[in-house]
């Protein structure tokens, strides 16, 4: 066979591309773990059969930790896990976790290995989630300028419970200069000296982990619930079954909830006799999840709940109402069926039918814990909100994790401060503010605001969402990449924003948005149709003449137009006016 040609040889490379790892699905953390030392041993005969038994051990402390640390903790989704693996012939580490929801679980994974990395000096830790280097966001206005997020990838690192950065071969106000795994873990190894360790930067990455290890066990939340006695008993044996019912009741569909439709009891695997009060521990998510959702009652559980004058039992049954209905949605829904959850309560159901394993009597429940938590940090209010961005009126004796605490108040303030110190970033175009750094130091093109504004707009937005311990929604960076704006001149960007709102008004006007009066554009409408010119108030022509010279008054009208759009709603117009110290005028008009 003849050899290729060049020619031949470049169309292959050009059409044939390695495969790309693919992306991380929404709400994933993954975590990969490799044992890198600056001291090869020589001795050592076989080096992979080394590194297996070194990562085995580091999977034996793993688990100790977590026993230790997350005694009895509830996963909102999946748990910490780690899994030895071998790609591009390196051994190491590697686990992935989706945490849906509840953004605290991603924080657990991070406190465990940083603690393993305390633990094994030669373990480096990388992590990244959906968004990407997260840890990095956390910290975004303590990295230096050159530390963007197109060469971001492989340079992150946790080892000996430090945060480590690689740096590039040439610091400068942009670098272009990206690296594989391969090339970082050889930069750990040959060149120490660009291994930057900034204590700033690290406290601010890890600034959540500051109450851990006690915060762990806070992110839960027991309530005593009314059930039947075959959900009081599997979630005694297993409390984690709590977030996959809660999740089922959350997501459900027509077709899930078909056996609650039932007119008869036999399509039930718990009908709403012999119930019982029990104390259940939840995630806070998940409880949020459950308390937020209406609900009306099956028919079979309306006799069953108390009246509503009894707020406390008709609570504690509403509640264990749409446990129960979990249950039933999560072992009758079609989709449920191949998973491991699924088949293993069936079969404690089948033991209990066959009398192999025997409920709990009464007196056997006596001997459960009855505790209850406070549920006051669900209720939340504006003033409350307020109250704790300025620090006023905090309850001293209210509990850690409770809306009102110190923790809490930290975390929103330190919300506001970084959301004001973007908005009064000077340096922020249109399309956001500078990513990662403080530095002033910037190229000649700089002039020029291009699409890594939006990427720091984004990754700004993802910082405040996370703090706030909301999902972060990945999406919107895929917007902004696919719904690009034309870049405008930085030097003109008043005369460009004026020429864009009168455009924007000669479009919308024809639509009869921007009138006042649509009593009278009807009658001048019908007025046209006869052939007639339509008739303008004079205060009209005042009002329209005037505005084109003074752009205050047109702003004025344009402010007006908005809140009457609303219709008595929240809208932008009523914000603006509020953030301004301003109540918006009440419309009297007929």
């Amino acid at each position: 066979m003849a050899p290729l040609s060049q020619e031949d040889l470049e169309w292959f490379k050009s059409t044939f591309h390695p495969v790309p790892r693919p992306q991380l699905p929404d709400c994933t953390v993954e975590y990969s773990l490799y044992l890198i030392s600056s001291e090869p041993n020589p001795t050592v005969v076989d080096a992979v059969a080394e590194t297996r038994a070194k990562l085995q051990e580091v999977q034996k402390s793993a688990s100790a930790l977590t026993n230790s640390l997350l005694g009895g903790y509830i996963w909102q989704r999946e748990p910490f896990r780690l899994q030895i693996t071998k790609e591009n012939g390196v051994t190491f580490l590697r686990g992935q976790t989706n945490y849906g929801d509840s953004i605290e679980d991603e924080w657990v994974i991070v406190y465990i290995l940083r603690e393993l990395t305390r633990q094994h000096k030669d373990l480096w830790v990388k992590v990244v989630d959906s968004d990407g280097e997260f840890l990095l966001i956390e910290a975004a206005s303590k990295l230096p300028s050159w530390l963007e997020p197109d060469v971001a990838d492989n340079r992150v690192w946790i080892n000996q419970g430090q945060l480590v950065i690689i740096r590039p071969k040439r610091e400068k106000s942009r670098v272009q200069e990206k690296i594989s795994i391969e090339e970082a873990r050889k930069v750990i190894v040959e060149n120490p000296k660009r291994l930057m360790r900034s204590p700033e930067i690290e406290e601010e990455a890890f600034y959540r982990l500051r109450n851990y290890p006690e915060q762990i066990q806070k992110n839960h939340h027991s309530a005593l619930i009314t059930v039947p006695r075959k959900v009081a008993y599997l979630l005694h044996q297993k409390p984690a079954y709590i977030s996959p019912v809660v999740e089922a009741f959350y997501l459900r569909d027509p077709i899930a909830m078909r056996p609650l439709r039932s007119k008869t009891l036999d399509r039930l695997y718990f009908p709403p006799d012999d119930l019982v009060t029990v104390s259940v521990r939840f995630t806070r998510v998940g409880y949020a999840q459950l308390k937020s959702q209406d609900f009306p009652a099956p028919r079979f559980w309306i006799e069953k709940l108390p009246p509503r004058t009894d707020t406390k039992a008709y609570a504690r049954a509403e509640t264990g109402m749409k446990v129960t209905s979990g249950f039933e949605m999560l072992l009758s829904d079609p989709q449920n069926q191949d998973k491991a959850i699924v088949r293993e309560v069936k079969l404690i159901l089948e033991d209990i039918e066959a009398g192999e394993e025997s409920l709990p009597t009464d007196e056997d429940l006596k001997s459960w814990s009855q505790h209850e938590d406070d549920e006051k940090w669900l209720d939340i209010t504006y003033d409350d909100l307020d109250a704790e961005l300025k620090g006023r009126n905090r309850d001293p004796s209210s509990k850690p994790g409770a809306f009102g605490d110190k923790t809490a108040q930290e975390n929103l303030q330190r919300i506001v401060e970084h959301f004001e110190k973007f908005l009064n970033d000077e340096s922020a175009g249109l399309d956001g503010a500078d990513f990662f750094g403080s530095d002033t130091d910037t190229d000649d093109d700089d002039d020029e605001l291009s699409s890594e504004g939006e990427d720091a707009f984004d990754e700004e937005h993802s910082q405040i969402r996370k703090g706030m311990g909301m999902p972060s929604g990945s999406s919107r960076h895929k917007q902004l990449q696919n719904n690009r704006i034309e870049e405008l001149d930085s030097e003109d960007d008043s005369e460009e924003i004026e020429e864009l709102s009168r455009m924007m008004e000669a479009e919308l006007r024809p639509t009869g948005v921007l009138n006042l009066n649509s009593h009278k554009d009807a009658s001048r409408r019908s007025k046209s149709v006869k052939g007639k010119e339509p008739v303008r108030d004079d205060d009209e022509l005042d009002i329209d003449e005037e505005a084109e010279e003074n752009p205050n008054i047109n702003l004025a009208k344009n402010l007006l137009e908005s809140l009457q759009s609303q219709a008595g709603m929240p809208g932008p117009g009523e914000n603006m006016l509020r953030m301004m110290g301003m109540r918006p005028p009440k419309d009297n008009r007929p």
